[in-house]
């Protein structure tokens, strides 16, 4: 793989930051671009010797010119495309929002298309799906998208975007829609405070989970290297695919919870709420895409969750 070089886009947030770490575990170039400055994701996931390995691009993904001559300067032959404003940020700024998911999306195609590159892996999400009433309990790649929110709909126009792509230039792409991502570096979105939770359990605190109910939960560093596998891909389309992960009501994650820190019990408590979506995702077309999808279990993948906490508490990565 020594000729590879990744274009990741959105590396400074947590998917990316997980991407980066494999990538760079691997020995694999990594440029990327980001209009962020804070580190902290990359330092919480890696050492100083590691990230100064990373070559850093800060420009804006709404600047079509500055994508393109960004990805081509790089040199890069595969791109992983994560930049994005989260649900609260679409709903505080609409505009800002649609700069960042829709328009930053069509950049990063042209982009591709100018350099020669596929397929473009990006991040789609569970938020392009309805309420639960209208699909049951477990939704499909190719049930219909009605989303309840801007983010939502933004990332569904993501969707047509690579689909027309796809048609006019033969640009092909891939896409995961994930649900509730956890693990370290999450630390903030809508489903960030599972993750919020397992911090405040290593830290000896109590904490309030915002919602409850069954849901998917994935486990950011599988997440992770799903789209490094989906880079790497040879594809002709323009697919996007459900994952799965763990399946699970938000007291079996409190259960997951005091398991690796037993202090915690009584501590962290939950919303009887649940979100708005179906409880799961039919991912057997990504299983036949790739055959082997990486999958942490709950339980193991909570209780990494909480150590990695525990010791960057203990060596002031976190204060």
């Amino acid at each position: 793989m020594s000729d590879e070089r990744f274009f990741v886009t959105g590396a400074l947030g947590c998917l990316g930051a997980w991407v980066v770490r494999n990538l760079i575990d691997e020995g694999v170039g990594v440029t990327v671009f980001d209009l962020g400055s804070s580190l902290h994701r990359l330092e919480l996931l890696m050492e100083p010797e590691e990230i100064a390995q990373i070559q850093f691009i800060k420009e804006d993904i709404t600047d079509t010119e500055a994508v393109a001559r960004a990805v081509e300067e790089s040199g890069a032959n595969r791109i992983v495309h994560l930049a994005a404003l989260q649900v609260p940020f679409c709903k505080a700024n609409p505009p800002l929002g649609a700069a960042v998911n829709v328009v930053g999306t069509v950049n990063v195609f042209e982009a591709a298309k100018r350099a020669g590159i596929a397929p473009v892996v990006y991040a789609s999400s569970m938020a392009v799906y309805g309420g639960a009433d209208l699909y049951g309990t477990e939704v499909r790649d190719d049930d219909p998208l009605h989303p309840l929110n801007l983010y939502g709909v933004y990332k569904s126009a993501n969707e047509g975007t690579a689909r027309i792509y796809w048609q006019d230039d033969g640009i092909a792409s891939l896409a995961l829609r994930p649900y509730t991502v956890y693990g370290p570096a999450r630390d903030q979105g809508m489903t960030s405070t599972p993750t919020q939770a397992m911090l405040a359990a290593a830290k000896g605190e109590p904490y309030h989970i915002s919602f409850g109910g069954t849901c998917g939960y994935q486990y950011a560093d599988d997440v992770a290297r799903t789209f490094i596998a989906l880079a790497r891909q040879p594809f002709e389309g323009a697919a996007v695919f459900n994952i799965r992960g763990s399946v699970a009501h938000m007291s079996q994650v409190v259960d997951a919870i005091v398991a690796a820190e037993p202090g915690a019990a009584g501590r962290i408590t939950y919303e009887e709420t649940s979100l708005p979506f179906a409880e799961a995702q039919d991912e057997r077309p990504l299983r036949r895409l790739l055959r082997d999808v990486p999958y942490t279990p709950l339980t193991d993948g909570v209780a990494r969750t909480v150590s990695h906490f525990r010791q960057a508490l203990a060596t002031g990565k976190i204060e």
